[in-house]
């Protein structure tokens, strides 16, 4: 099936719940930001912030009815996508990039990408940082073309390949590859390093026991910083050995 006719497929043939949610009410941005809490804290009455919470909150009716008739994720609860998936992405954006322009500016390369997490809410997060998103699946990646045109995003591009079969290419200021999810977790780790400059950032959103797996050679890895509402996920970031850290730290 062509993205086209799946996506086609998904607009007029949806099962009820996902017309319901297509035709209702989108969760209401304070809510958003009610779940959000606890990983980042947003206003919804300030100007940036009410944008992210509003592009969330489209970003998350079109995950629900997707989801509907495909397996995008298994969880299906607005409020634990919410918590869960946008509010782990987001918790690792404040940690690794700036919401204004950086210098040099940075190419983020999601590997693995799926339904877009981390990817597309740290795109989110910080508007300007270029964004490569590495998906495999063709429904995946029709869907993840979908959020960018309904979102209206722009320096962002989806590649659709194996992570082991794609070549990105090199940026002029530094790149930041993330993984979270991922199967084959020892074979592709060594790939996405390969893709990081000599001043690149890796970001590892993945479980306490992947941790002792994790190889020291060539990379400087930061303290584990653990994710919130969670008692064994953690926040891994790492630098090419000898390169500048580029931690944010949280104010």
């Amino acid at each position: 099936m062509t993205g086209r006719k799946y996506l086609d497929d998904i607009n007029w043939r949806s099962p009820p719940l996902a017309r319901k949610l297509q035709y209702g009410r989108p969760m209401n941005p304070v809510r958003i930001a009610e779940l959000l809490r606890p990983f980042i804290t947003l206003d919804p009455a300030i100007p940036a912030d009410a944008l992210l919470l509003n592009q969330i909150s489209s970003y998350l009716d079109l995950l629900v009815r997707w989801n509907a008739r495909m397996n995008l994720t298994a969880i299906r609860e607005p409020d634990a996508i919410i918590t869960r998936h946008f509010g782990e992405s987001l918790f690792a954006g404040k940690h690794v990039l700036l919401r204004k322009a950086a210098t040099p500016p940075i190419h983020l390369i999601d590997i693995g990408s799926g339904a877009g997490f981390p990817g597309l809410p740290m795109k989110l997060f910080s508007p300007t940082t270029r964004t490569t998103l590495i998906e495999a699946n063709n429904k995946k990646a029709t869907f993840l073309r979908e959020v960018i045109r309904s979102l209206e995003l722009s320096e962002v591009e989806v590649i659709q390949a194996r992570a082991e079969d794609t070549t990105v290419p090199a940026p002029s200021g530094r790149n930041l590859a993330t993984l979270r999810a991922v199967e084959r977790f020892d074979t592709i780790l060594p790939t996405a390093i390969k893709m990081m400059t000599s001043t690149g950032t890796i970001a590892l959103l993945i479980g306490q026991s992947q941790y002792e797996t994790i190889p020291h050679s060539g990379i400087e890895w930061s303290a584990p910083i653990t994710i919130p509402h969670s008692k064994s996920r953690i926040l891994l970031v790492g630098q090419r050995a000898y390169s500048p850290m580029s931690v944010i730290p949280e104010k």
